[in-house]
């Protein structure tokens, strides 16, 4: 009996990590297309428009985030999260000869990185101990931070991009005043799918 209810409980555990791996990926991913949504909306030169003088452009934050990205998860489980050649505060400063091109292209290839990092892992990595800025993490921990790190940049990139279109903005989400409608069509969905299933 005991060694049924050690195999339940380590079963249980195993499907926990690997749902929370999977629900991670799947939360960066939609972080990443929301942000995309946005930045299809930019013109060039809205990507390098900042708001006053402290603020920053669409095109450092998204310089920033992948710097972060790059010195995060490269050889994540083997190396210190902040990397002895990054430059933190390079990231933001541009250079005046960088297009909206190149800012998207060093964004694709950060999240490559972290996915790359990501999906190779199992449940038996979440209590593997990393280390950042030589602060002592577990990779669950370290996988909350950054999700919670990309997760503000990726607000302030939105709020950016809605301020410079409020008249032409294309929502990301449900449209104002339209929350009763959506709630009444996925009423409908989930019926028709219902139907379908009884039928079969």
């Amino acid at each position: 009996m005991r060694f049924g209810n050690r195999w339940a409980h380590k079963h249980m555990n195993e499907s926990l990590g690997q749902h929370y791996l999977e629900d991670s990926i799947a939360s960066l991913r939609a972080y990443k297309k929301m942000a995309e949504k946005a930045l299809d909306q930019l013109n060039e030169e809205e990507y390098f428009r900042t708001l006053d003088e402290e603020g920053n452009s669409v095109a450092v934050i998204m310089k920033h985030m992948a710097g972060n990205m790059f010195s995060r998860w490269t050889d994540f489980l083997t190396t210190d999260g902040e990397k002895p050649n990054r430059n933190r505060d390079m990231e933001f400063v541009m250079d005046p000869n960088t297009s909206a091109k190149d800012v998207r292209d060093y964004w694709e290839r950060g999240w490559q990185c972290v996915f790359a990092a990501l999906e190779p892992l199992g449940p038996d990595d979440l209590m593997t101990k990393v280390m950042i800025r030589g602060e002592e993490h577990t990779v669950a921990q370290a996988i909350n931070r950054q999700l919670m790190h990309y997760a503000d940049h990726i607000g302030q990139i939105i709020f950016l991009a809605k301020h410079f279109h409020v008249r032409d903005w294309k929502t990301l989400s449900i449209p104002r005043n339209r929350s009763a409608q959506f709630n009444t069509y996925l009423q409908n969905q989930s019926a028709a799918t219902d139907s379908e299933d009884a039928v079969e």
